[in-house]
């Protein structure tokens, strides 16, 4: 089983080691052939609109959003999420996304870079007790399709109730950054999703 993480900004190298330590292997996709040859994507924190434009630019927009749609499994996590998000508000208006999970997401919706914090989440069907996330120019999920379950919400404070963990089908999202924290258990989540999924690809 191949895991790619989208190597084109953001936390790559965070990303492959979580991978590589949840026991599958990891390769970075920065081109259509490099896509092809894995079984699921990771799509990782960074830059949402530097994102979109170098995935135009290395022909990976149509590519991926057709893996979405023929089924492969996708993770994003912070700007993933946005790019996994049917309707992104305070966006650009040229930004594209990957049109996977039927959601509205708002961009740097806790605040800037130094309003960055830490809190924690529970997330359904992750065991152990509540995840200490962290959010750096994290989104947040305004609106759901029907299809879509909310996994998770802010605890407390100020951003209590907040939607920062969704699922749809084979789509997994999440507001904040769990490569940076040595937790591996939503990294392993994904990879049983993929495993699950096997089968039917």
């Amino acid at each position: 089983m191949n895991i790619g993480v989208l190597a084109l900004q953001g936390d790559v190298r965070e990303h492959l080691s979580a991978l590589a330590e949840s026991d599958v292997l990891a390769r970075p996709v920065r081109r259509p052939e490099e896509l092809s040859d894995v079984d699921a994507l990771v799509i990782p924190g960074g830059e949402s609109t530097t994102m979109s434009n170098l995935a135009i630019t290395f022909g990976l927009l149509d590519p991926i959003r057709k893996r979405i749609a023929d089924g492969m499994p996708v993770y994003g996590s912070c700007a993933g999420m946005i790019m996994l998000a049917t309707t992104v508000l305070d966006g650009r208006p040229d930004q594209e996304s990957f049109q996977g999970i039927e959601m509205t997401v708002r961009r740097n919706a806790f605040g800037r870079q130094i309003d960055s914090f830490e809190a924690a989440v529970e997330i359904e069907g992750i065991e152990g007790g509540e995840f200490h996330a962290v959010f750096i120019r994290a989104p947040w999920v305004e609106q759901v399709g029907p299809d879509v379950r909310v996994l998770g919400r802010v605890a407390s404070g100020d951003a209590a109730g907040r939607i920062v963990a969704v699922r749809q089908g084979n789509l997994l999202a999440t507001a904040f950054h769990p490569e940076l924290t040595g937790d591996l258990r939503v990294h392993r989540y994904f990879v049983e999703m993929v495993r699950q999924a096997a089968p039917a690809r």
